[in-house]
């Protein structure tokens, strides 16, 4: 007889990563555009004095998932300083953003 624990509870979703995927890619900046059925939110890697840089990721969603991943960020930021302090936004660097791209929305 299988162990309880390992049978799947209803309403329980089994997630796997892969470690390529484990291993993050870090970003400094995100650029968020939107039409009226996805929003596309692309992370980006911007080096201090390179006046090029690479989407890293790219992410679309719905934009009921866009609301939910918004309160979802603002419930951990809430819960991180609650722990850390306040997060301090410092001075935001200015990037250009004629890229060719839509419009950006933030």
């Amino acid at each position: 007889m299988a162990d309880q624990k390992d049978q799947p509870r209803p309403n329980q979703l089994n997630i796997e990563i892969s470690e390529e995927v484990a291993d993050g890619t870090y970003s400094n900046l995100a650029i968020i555009t939107h039409s009226s059925s996805e929003f596309v939110l692309d992370f980006v890697r911007v080096m201090p004095g390179v006046p090029k840089a690479k989407v890293r990721a790219r992410i679309l969603l719905t934009p009921q998932h866009a609301k939910r991943l918004m309160r979802a960020l603002t419930d951990n930021v809430q819960k991180y300083e609650a722990v850390h302090g306040p997060i301090r936004e410092g001075e935001v660097p200015e990037v250009p953003m004629g890229f060719g791209g839509p419009t950006a929305q933030a």
